[in-house]
């Protein structure tokens, strides 16, 4: 099952993989309304850039069956998309996706919708080239041999239409024999690593253990880890990236180290509009996120916490980011 598709079933919907329900069960949700759909996006049952990018476009085309099907004015159309638009302000792909479909919003929703189903199937195009790029630059830079990979939060089929971005990666050396192990961060607080990343490499037959997020620097001080390949939500033309929290704590203890560290994502996730990560808008989450699990709380009641979704990463931490046209040697001044 693919994370997000279209049906033209009763009117037009949108399918989605409720990655909240993973690994327990594999759910589907049908959504119809445009409300329903950002309320999604913000529960994160469908998360990653990518996902998101083709989330947004989708999003257009469906607001648009709705108009035309209940004769909404221009004003409630353009309100529900700035609503999807605006719906997690640090991924940019969901704005990019937007943007994407935004100019044929004129001539109705078969337009918006061929648009949408077009950048969803680029971006299973564009993942594939990014495995093979960053497997490519892998093997130039550590040499052809079995390689041990940290990664963080999850990059793979779930964060994108299929395949993935940084476990595209790991998928694609997987494939020419070449991985030995991948080490996942569990991603807290919503464990995004252990219930998501775990079961992707599980489905893939790719060897694999979770650490918890605090174990990640140990493994790296220790020596087990080859190389680091994280995605990004967001990524400054300096090459800052923003991406789930923890990252930053990845990339400081993999430079002290000299392990290479990649950040894995489309030319769409690049904000060249932004100088740097200092202009980035981190997402703010929930207490409830870090003082309770699976509905039990595990904090004093009220509890106040520090719940930032995302952070910064500086240029100067990582190695290389990696896209689906090229390699840049962020870490040497490249800038993007």
């Amino acid at each position: 099952m693919r994370t997000i598709t279209w049906s033209e079933t009763n009117g037009g919907s949108i399918h989605l993989l409720d990655q909240t329900k993973l690994p327990g069960s594999i759910d589907e949700l049908v959504i119809r309304d445009p409300r329903e759909l950002i309320g999604a996006i913000q529960r994160l049952s469908v998360r990653g850039a990518p996902a998101l990018g083709v989330a947004g476009a989708l999003g257009v085309a469906l607001i648009l069956r709705n108009a035309e099907a209940e004769n909404w004015s221009k004003d409630a159309i353009a309100k529900s998309i700035l609503e999807l638009k605006n719906a997690r302000p640090t991924a940019v792909n969901l704005a990019w996706g937007v943007s994407q479909v935004e100019p044929l919003i004129e001539g109705g929703s078969k337009k918006v919708l061929d648009k949408a189903l077009e950048l969803a199937k680029e971006d299973a195009e564009s993942c594939r080239e990014m495995g093979r790029i960053g497997a490519d630059y892998l093997i130039e830079k550590l040499g052809k041999k079995k390689l041990r990979i940290l990664t963080h939060c999850n990059t793979g089929a779930l964060a994108t239409t299929e395949w993935g971005t940084a476990l595209g990666v790991v998928r694609e050396l997987h494939s020419r024999g070449l991985i030995e192990e991948v080490f996942a961060d569990e991603t807290r607080p919503l464990l995004q690593g252990s219930r998501l990343t775990a079961w992707e490499l599980a489905q893939a037959g790719i060897p694999y253990r979770i650490l918890p997020d605090g174990a990640a620097a140990s493994a790296l001080f220790s020596g087990l880890i080859d190389a680091v390949l994280i995605g990004a939500d967001r990524i400054a033309r300096n090459g800052d990236s923003a991406n789930k929290i923890g990252s930053l704590s990845v990339a400081v203890a993999a430079s002290q180290v000299a392990v290479p560290f990649l950040v894995v994502a489309p030319e769409s996730t690049v904000d060249r509009n932004i100088e740097s990560g200092e202009h980035i808008e981190i997402e703010f989450r929930s207490d409830s996120e870090v003082t309770t699990f699976a509905g039990v709380n595990i904090a004093p009641a009220g509890s106040e916490t520090y719940n930032p979704a995302f952070d910064v990463t500086p240029a100067r931490y990582i190695t290389a980011v990696v896209t689906d046209k090229k390699v840049y040697r962020v870490k040497d001044g490249e800038a993007l």
